[in-house]
């Protein structure tokens, strides 16, 4: 086999309209060799866009002496001759080689291509990434000059040579999976598979001891009841070390541990003080709230504690943390930490909600479709899923690089507790959900996410394993995520999903599979069986008729009621008392939709019943359990909507949702608790002996007074079983951090200011973010202001070298724009809500933090507008006990995003001056741990600025500008 590995910089995009300005080829030969190259610049018909010199660093002066097109292809023609062309995103290479051939005279090129995003995306499934950059990282490469042609190439060469390799030495059961999910005459990438598995035909066999083989699949993971160590095998022991050690020298002995391991560990200050915090709330059966920012410590502020109490009075404990990343710091970096520290072992476990592990049987069940009935993401995404599987060990959605695209793939393969087969499972040994929870039970601290906590609660307690101390990171989300899992929230794929699994067309979907496996069991029921079954394929089109038509008016109601906002957003309030005039004809609409709904879901429940108890083949089984729990789904979603069209629970906000652009699909039905704090009140704090709540902001004014009343804490506070605790910053925020607010600043007219405003906004931001040479980062309320602002100043940034990144305008999610805005310093980030917490840009990452208004929340959404009037019933005033202490926390979040570790630095300016101009200002500056402040002319902050740098700084700067 001879590769080609090609590379083209190019103006743009399109190769209808864009040009290439250079190439680079690498060709391999059969020894796995770079056997040729070729590289050369091309001289194009326009000028370079300043966006491309800046990714790529071609210059107009690099490409006026360069060859023409026809000159380069001369060269580059005979050595594509009898080769498998090979790209990173080879379509977008091959589009402009073909167009460029068209163009010069030449015959299309017509032989095989070779994707290397798609085969990394199979052959390493658990990338974070895989951008060129990050996969040349990952795997070691050398790719010293990213985004030029000649070095994008012989990175790709190495790329696809470590695929090869790994492909050579995989299992043989997954080779041969791959092998068949993938028709070589239909699919380059099955032809390669197809190479790979005759090559290996060939050679001597390769020891697989690594690997458990069941079921014609090669796994990581043994069957769980054996590789799962029993809990607290040194119970004895544990208990009597800790037994004969106070808590107090078991806090001194792992300090101790910790300078040894880490040179220049210094206990911290607040940290020392969360941990006897948290100690006394377990011992004295006591809630308690503990602020601790950035810096702190308080991960092991808590678990070290926590492990103390739960170890030497065999009480499990679980942790709750709101996202992922930080359950998966907690399991990557603190407890290995921990496990080297302690004196005693313990075990810890991360448990999550079912839908995030595979569900083994199911993903056999896929194994029979071909990759031509699949859409290529999907095809993908099995191939890789199919490689992960003998490198897993929690058969975890985290592992894998999943995007939106392939979440109703995933959809089909997760576990869920309606389609269990339990015991009866083949699989069940294996289960990855049951392993999990087989751990966490085992365990001595669980870890799991609030999310799971809640749905713990709606299914009373069946989930998680039993406990009484709770410990919840990141508490300020908890009553956001309890209002969520604890309502309701029913959409367009609601519906549509279920019903595609259910009946596609006449051979795809569990309907057919069902009718094709009765037919073929040769039971003496089988007619009748199949006569009812046929009738529910009619009923499913019933519903998807009646359920398009209700969509249809849900979207007419939206739009005629809503005013949209910013981003096409729609929302409209169902209120009880101001219904619209087409309520009552609406209602009929969703009436219909719960009524098809009924008479598919009861006779079919019945119909699988007796299946069920007449044939015992276990794959008839296996697809009546998937049967029933799409029937289960589906009164769930009758359910919900049965609740939304009467409006049955008073204490509920109902809403509608939807987008002007997408309209019927993308409409939400929804409805929450207006206020959950009894919910809380009663399902967790009356429950539990000790509930430790911890975030860098739960204070407003220093005072727990909001927190406490959202969550249902006050009569805890009253009975004294609440204590609460403020922990001191570990950092010099009046060394590190200057607050400047320019005083005379343009005052804010309208949510998204006016034309004197933005002007005023382009100007400051482009005078800032010269003098300090980018790294800034501004924070936006509103996304039309941000889309306002982008261009104007990327043109005048553009003139000085300092790139602009925009949320929402520039492509890609919140943590691909990070990356970028971490990988080019000379780069400014405007982003909205999102990226006023969670994102981490520490050291010279981040110089400057730009907020442009103060966070307030719109308040005429449904669920804040509810509150308000609640409030305003109560005689209390909905600004100063909603809107202002929800906007302070969020912007203690966004000034959060400076100050990471002891030596960052930097500025903040603050350009609303309602901080300054208003009595409730002072919440805000209060809320903040000390920097200094200044107010000042808008013309003398570039001046300020360079004086708060070193003069080293500003000679960094000043190199970094030039």
């Amino acid at each position: 086999m001879k590769f080609a590995v090609l590379d083209f910089e190019t103006t743009g995009m399109s190769s209808d309209k864009d040009e290439i300005i250079q190439v680079g080829l690498a060709v391999i030969d059969d020894a796995g060799s770079v056997c040729a190259s070729y590289t050369s610049f091309v001289k194009p018909l326009r000028t370079i866009p300043v966006e491309i010199t800046r990714l790529t660093g071609i210059t107009n002066q690099d490409v006026s002496e360069a060859p023409a097109l026809d000159e380069m292809l001369s060269q580059l023609v005979p050595l594509l001759d009898d080769a498998i062309l090979v790209g990173h995103n080879v379509n977008f290479d091959a589009s402009f080689l073909q167009a460029a051939l068209d163009q010069s005279g030449y015959l299309p090129y017509a032989g095989r291509m070779l994707d290397t995003v798609e085969l990394s995306q199979i052959v390493f499934p658990s990338m974070s990434s895989y951008a060129l950059g990050s996969l040349t990282q990952a795997l070691g490469i050398t790719h010293s000059q990213a985004h030029q042609a000649d070095s994008d190439a012989l990175a790709t060469a190495e790329l696809l040579m470590h695929i090869i390799t790994k492909l050579r030495t995989m299992p043989m059961f997954t080779l041969q999976r791959l092998n068949s999910q993938f028709d070589p005459d239909r699919s380059d990438t099955g032809w390669l598979f197809a190479q790979v598995l005759s090559w290996r035909d060939t050679q001597p066999i390769l020891s697989e001891d690594e690997y458990h083989h069941f079921r014609q699949f090669a796994l990581k993971v043994n069957d769980w009841g054996e590789d799962s160590t029993s809990k607290n095998n040194d119970a004895a022991q544990t208990l009597q070390v800790l037994s004969e050690m106070s808590f107090d020298e078991y806090v001194e002995a792992i300090h101790h541990n910790l300078q040894q391991l880490l040179p220049g560990y210094e206990a911290r200050e607040g940290q020392n003080i969360m941990i006897q915090e948290v100690m006394s709330a377990l011992q004295n059966d006591s809630h308690l709230l503990v602020e601790a920012g950035t810096g702190t410590g308080k991960s092991l502020g808590y678990l070290l504690p926590a492990l103390y109490y739960g170890l030497k009075h065999n009480e499990k404990i679980v942790v709750s943390t709101h996202t992922i990343q930080l359950q998966e710091q907690l399991r990557q970096r603190d407890l290995p930490l921990l496990q080297e520290m302690l004196p005693v072992p313990f075990k810890a476990a991360v448990f999550k909600g079912r839908n995030n592990y595979l569900c083994l049987r199911k993903f056999e069940g896929r194994q029979s479709i071909p990759d031509h009935a699949l859409n290529r993401d999907d095809a993908v995404l099995r191939a890789g899923m199919t490689v992960w599987l003998s490198e897993t060990l929690r058969g975890d959605i985290e592992e894998l690089n999943i995007g939106s695209r392939n979440k109703e793939e995933w959809d089909h393969v997760a576990s869920d507790t309606a389609s269990c087969l339990n015991r009866v499972c083949p699989w069940f040994r294996k289960c990855f959900y049951h392993r999990a929870r087989n751990e966490a039970s085992k365990a001595d601290l669980v870890i799991t996410n609030h999310a799971l906590l809640f749905t713990d609660l709606r299914a009373d307690h069946r989930l998680l394993p039993a406990y009484d101390r709770l410990i919840v990171d990141e508490a300020h989300h908890l009553e956001d995520v309890a209002s969520h899992h604890l309502g309701q929230r029913t959409g367009h794929t609601s519906l549509s999903i279920p019903l595609q699994r259910l009946w596609k067309d006449a051979r795809t979907g569990l309907v057919p599979q069902l009718l094709s496996s009765i037919s073929a069991s040769g039971s003496d029921e089988g007619t009748a069986w199949v006569e009812r079954v046929e009738l529910a394929i009619p009923k499913v089109h019933q519903i998807r008729e009646s359920w398009e038509r209700w969509m249809d008016a849900s979207f007419q109601l939206l739009s005629s009621q809503a005013v949209t906002d910013e981003t096409g957003n729609l929302t409209y309030r169902i209120k009880p008392d101001q219904l619209p005039s087409q309520w009552e004809s609406y209602c009929v609409d969703g009436n219909n939709v719960i009524q098809h709904l009924s008479d598919l879901i009861r006779p079919l429940e019945k119909l699988l019943v007796e299946i069920k108890e007449e044939v015992e083949e276990l794959t008839m089984q296996g697809m009546l359990t998937d049967l029933s729990g799409i029937l289960n789904e589906l009164s769930g979603v009758r359910s919900d909507l049965q609740s939304f069209v009467s409006l049955g629970r008073p204490e509920f906000v109902y809403w509608i949702e939807g987008h002007s652009q997408f309209k019927a699909r993308s409409v939400w039905l929804l409805g929450v608790p207006i206020d959950v704090s009894g919910l809380l009140k009663e399902g967790v704090f009356d429950r539990k002996e000790s509930v430790i709540m911890t975030s860098a902001t739960l204070t407003v004014d220093k005072s727990f007074k909001y927190v406490t009343d959202q969550l249902g804490l006050d009569s805890a506070e009253r009975d004294g079983k609440l204590k609460t605790a403020m922990l001191p910053s570990p950092f010099k925020y009046r060394e590190q951090a200057l607050v400047l607010i320019p005083r005379d600043f343009p005052t804010i007219r309208g949510r998204d200011g006016d034309a004197a405003f933005h002007q005023a906004l382009i100007d400051s931001l482009a005078e800032v973010a010269t003098t300090v040479g980018g790294r800034m980062l501004v924070l936006f309320t509103s996304h039309r202001m941000l889309r306002a602002v982008y261009e104007p100043l990327k043109e005048k940034l553009d003139e000085v070298g300092i790139q602009v990144l925009g949320q929402g305008v520039d492509g890609g999610s919140r943590s691909r724009l990070t990356q970028q805005f971490m990988a080019q310093p000379a780069s400014v980030l405007l982003g909205t809500s999102s990226f006023w917490e969670g994102i981490d840009l520490p050291g010279d990452a981040l110089t400057c933090l730009a907020i442009v208004r103060l966070p307030f929340q719109p308040p005429n959404h449904p669920v804040a507008e509810a509150k308000s009037e609640k409030l305003q019933a109560e005689n209390k005033s909905p600004f100063m006990k909603l809107s202002l202490p929800q906007a302070v926390i969020k912007f203690k979040q966004g000034f959060g995003r400076l100050v990471r570790t002891t030596t960052d630095r930097g500025i903040v300016i603050l350009y609303d001056t309602r901080v300054i101009d208003t009595n409730y200002g002072k919440y805000f500056l209060y809320s903040l741990p000390g920097p200094k402040m200044e107010h000042l002319p808008t013309a003398r902050m570039p001046a300020r600025i360079k004086e708060w740098f070193t003069p080293t700084v500003v000679e960094v700067i000043e190199e970094v500008q030039t």
